[in-house]
């Protein structure tokens, strides 16, 4: 009951900063009884960050929940890009043309279309997937446009240690400027910030489930 008790907590906070934001219910790491409370509860979106940890652990549950969303907020290698398509509904790591365009070939193969977040590399960090600053526009033309992927919006993750205030902004201007209107921003430690700056999806899990071991 703990972690529905910090769920349920947590929503009510997220939704008195504001009724728009979407809560992302990280799961990566946890066994389904740690969060089976909280698909009990109604809660439909929920995320991972690895493609096979998702099948094995979300397979048969969508087999009978037929409305619930599966975010991957995690790096999506290409050699699991038809697996990804296959199982999750939202990708938050599209950070590459190359992985465009393999996504493209396998939603044509599948018949399935994903809602795409484009990931920013705001911090220029090399150890760090995303798209540079200078390239975003042309990236989210050539995601749209030529290949004709639902993009709905942009991903970042901040620098470690860093204020997050000024990158969150940054990230909604660079979506204002490219008429994207989502942005997948803030974690459990930053959350509020997120919101302030317009954050419309959160991804939160060691707030509600403490922390991963």
């Amino acid at each position: 009951m703990i972690s529905l008790n910090n769920y349920i907590n947590i929503k009510k906070k997220v939704f008195s900063l504001s009724s728009k934001t979407k809560i992302i219910v990280v799961t990566k790491t946890f066994p389904t009884e740690k969060f089976q409370n909280i698909i009990n509860y109604g809660h439909k979106d929920f995320g991972e960050n690895k493609v096979q940890e998702a099948i094995e652990k979300w397979s048969p549950i969508i087999l009978n929940i037929k409305d619930i969303k599966l975010h991957l907020i995690g790096n999506l290698q290409s050699n699991k890009a038809r697996d990804a398509v296959k199982i999750f509904d939202f990708i938050h790591s599209l950070s590459s043309e190359k992985l465009a365009l393999i996504l493209q070939k396998e939603e044509n193969l599948l018949n399935k279309k994903i809602k795409y977040f484009i990931q920013i590399n705001l911090g220029e960090e090399k150890n760090k997937n995303g798209i540079a600053i200078s390239d975003a526009a042309n990236f989210i033309k050539f995601c749209k446009n030529d290949l004709l992927l639902n993009v709905i919006g942009l991903m970042c993750i901040p620098p470690i240690n860093a204020s997050p205030d000024f990158y969150f902004s940054q990230l909604n201007k660079i979506a204002y400027k490219n008429n994207l209107s989502e942005l997948s921003m803030g974690m459990s430690s930053d959350f509020v910030s997120a919101i302030h700056n317009g954050a419309t999806y959160i991804r939160i899990g060691s707030a509600i489930f403490g922390t991963r071991k």
